[in-house]
């Protein structure tokens, strides 16, 4: 059987297909590029590109992704028509933390858009939108799992930072099965966005890495800031709690290193 196939018998097993059609590529340049395409063109909510490997993906900041064959591909067009739109990174990680918990894997969300097994990284998240006279028209969220990737051979000087299904255990992990379970828990808790976005904020708190209290250095677009890791607000918001006493809110950033011996605090 072939992986469009393959992929299309998982997503009718999950009952994906009743509210969602999937384009599957062999190749592309990247997943996002296409969706956005279908979505200036009008494409439903809930189309989905898919592929077995990418030439040239993008992570944040326009960072090149790794895409050889072995990781799931996969970008889905949204067009939220609720205030919550900030918080759709967040119940993507959700969706895919909880994807891979039924793999029996643990995983734990890092803001803004990783999610780590045993520490290391197992997948991104990147969500790109566009807005028009009424607000947010679409947003086109790309997610990235390493399946079976062999990362040390692959990326030799991400070895020890990133990790991939096979690699934590996983028997034969299949990209068509798991693409299936990541979009049915996305329509779970991108429906709660609408009607409950709390909800996923405690979600994503009961899955974040256990950095709370923690020192670190937080690149933001106005340099680094040196704080303790404090919480997430309503909005997804970072929020820092700063050497002088004050509390600073990071919309968009990065947390690019955790100071060793910062006085970790799990939360309660």
């Amino acid at each position: 059987m072939g992986r469009g196939a393959s992929l299309r018998e998982a997503l009718l097993a999950r009952g994906v297909l009743a509210w969602a059609s999937v384009e599957w590529h062999e190749t592309l340049v990247s997943t996002s590029d296409r969706l956005k395409a279908l979505a200036r063109a009008g494409a439903p909510e809930w189309t989905a590109v898919a592929a077995g490997a990418q030439t040239g993906g993008r992570g944040r900041e326009g960072r090149a992704w790794v895409s050889p064959p072995g990781g799931l591909y996969l970008s889905v067009l949204l067009r939220p028509r609720f205030e919550a739109v900030s918080l759709v990174p967040l119940a993507a990680g959700v969706a895919v933390a909880a994807a891979v918990g039924e793999l029996g894997l643990v995983a734990q969300l890092k803001w803004p858009n990783d999610v780590l097994v045993s520490g290391r990284k197992l997948a991104g998240i990147l969500a790109e939108s566009a807005s028009g006279a009424g607000g947010v028209d679409w947003v086109a969220l790309g997610i990235g799992v390493n399946v079976s990737i062999d990362v040390a051979a692959t990326a030799p000087e991400l070895q020890g930072l990133a990790t991939s299904l096979a690699a934590e255990g996983v028997v034969h992990p299949s990209p068509d099965a798991l693409a299936a379970a990541v979009l049915a828990h996305l329509r779970v808790w991108y429906d709660a966005l609408g009607t409950r976005a709390g909800s996923v904020v405690e979600a994503w708190r009961a899955r974040s890495a256990p950095w709370w209290g923690g020192l670190a250095e937080v690149r933001t677009a106005e340099g680094v800031v040196l704080a303790r890791l404090s919480d997430v607000d309503e909005t997804g918001a970072l929020l820092l709690d700063l050497e002088d006493g004050g509390r600073r809110r990071v919309l968009s950033g990065e947390v690019v290193r955790l100071r060793a011996g910062a006085g970790r605090r799990e939360r309660g």
